[in-house]
């Protein structure tokens, strides 16, 4: 028999001809229609779950990088001449220059934190404060200059920042004043009493992370070391970075600025469990949606076994004008293949829409629900993020593709070793 060329015009034709024909001409088009809603709605959902994990993803660090230091420099402590440990550092300034030398560091900036309540009117809540120079609160990405905010950040010393989580809570605004308690204070003859002192709140910001807008208040530098009784010290130095993602190339140089009594914790360290169980849970995720994928694709093989069964007689007729098996198992796959090509085109244009309108699509889902869909003080951001990436595309593509092709090998491999004598017996 003469061979053809692969993937002729001919084994085309009879391909979308058995794609297309009634069940009544001996088609199954029902099946295919199964085959082809099935991989769509996998490869949609594949798409949809890796563009939402991204979108988190990204969300959670980029607020831990805009809010955060990326690097802390604190004191191991040392034991005064009355025997008590002290923590701290004297000669901030200087540290933080040393600090700020090193390659790659963008800025080194002295803190002062502590723990306390703040009220107004019958409210009260807790809060963390950090005591920070003003061109220093300026820089913080999520925080200062440009970022989602309310007020003045240029009378930031005149008064306060608080996060809008607390301004929601106490129900405050701006030119209110607020009482803030820290309940080591004043050190009097009897004793060390609460320091209660009342503040104007002059600038709310809205980081984007619940826990930080919730419980976090920015005070002057110079206030905050009154305040603490903390006069001549800072508690540690916040270094920012130019890559984050690379901040642990840059811990040696640090602690040789720091010199002998600095440590460093880095944002890795307070956050890499979490990213660590992201990338777990992303790695079981793709699994059992490939599973799923699968799946679906699984009932190409349903819908081209019966087609094999109904176009025996016509293989038969074909085998005995000359096609070869390879031509014969040709048009077969390319009945299967082109229901997963089509199916994985439709499933990634659905799922590109899904992550591009979002917004739209959850804030019907929450109407349709009543609300209250989405928690922030259980997940932390305020919304359900998405990020459409190339490489969660091409991978979701690819999978999809594979997986049809492969599945296809099967059943036209069988219709292509069909002995035609056999499937002209009878008819």
């Amino acid at each position: 028999m003469a061979s053809t060329a692969p993937f002729s015009r001919f084994e085309w034709m009879i391909a979308w001809r058995y794609l297309r024909a009634r069940r009544a001409e001996g088609g199954v088009s029902v099946m295919t229609w199964i085959s082809l809603i099935g991989i769509t709605l996998a490869v949609f959902a594949l798409i949809a779950t890796l563009s939402v994990r991204a979108g988190f993803r990204a969300e959670f660090v980029g607020t831990i990088l805009g809010a955060n230091a990326h690097v802390t420099v604190y004191s191991a402590g040392r034991v005064s001449e009355t025997g008590q440990l002290v923590r701290g550092f004297e000669a901030y300034d200087p540290l933080a220059a040393r600090l700020a030398e090193v390659p790659g560091v963008t800025r080194a900036a002295p803190l002062i934190k502590g723990q306390v309540m703040v009220t107004a009117g019958e409210g009260t809540t807790g809060a963390e404060v950090f005591g920070i120079r003003p061109a220093d609160l300026e820089a913080i990405p999520r925080i200062g200059i440009g970022a989602n905010a309310e007020g003045d950040i240029a009378r930031f010393a005149e008064g306060i920042a608080i996060g809008s989580g607390i301004a929601r809570e106490l129900g405050v605004g701006l030119g209110d004043r607020v009482r803030v308690i820290a309940p080591s204070g004043v050190k009097t003859a009897f004793g060390t009493s609460p320091r209660v002192n009342a503040y104007e709140v002059v600038y709310i910001f809205t980081a984007g992370r619940y826990d930080i807008d919730r419980t976090r208040l920015y005070m002057p530098f110079d206030e905050a070391q009154a305040y603490f009784n903390k006069e001549g010290r800072a508690d540690e130095i916040e270094v920012m970075v130019a890559d984050p993602e690379r901040v642990d190339d840059l811990s040696g140089p640090l602690l040789a600025a720091a010199g002998p009594d600095g440590m460093l914790w880095t944002w890795r360290d307070s956050s890499g469990a979490f990213l660590r169980a992201l990338d777990v849970e992303d790695n079981i995720m793709f699994i059992i949606l490939s599973i799923l994928v699968l799946i679906a694709s699984m009932n190409i093989i349903s819908g081209l076994i019966m087609l094999v069964k109904n176009k025996g007689r016509d293989i038969g007729i074909l085998r005995t004008m000359g096609l070869t098996e390879g031509a014969v198992m040709r048009v077969f796959f390319l009945c299967g293949a082109s229901t997963g090509l089509v199916g994985t085109a439709l499933g990634v244009v659905l799922g590109c829409l899904f992550a591009i309108y979002i917004d739209p699509i959850f804030s019907f889902v929450n109407y349709m629900a009543g609300g209250g869909v989405w928690d922030p003080s259980i997940r932390g951001i305020y919304a359900l993020p998405a990020k459409l990436q190339l490489a969660d595309v091409l991978s979701a593509v690819g999978l999809s593709l594979f997986l049809s092709f492969v599945v296809t090998l099967f059943p036209a491999r069988r219709a292509a070793r069909m002995n035609p004598v056999e499937a002209l017996r009878y008819e």
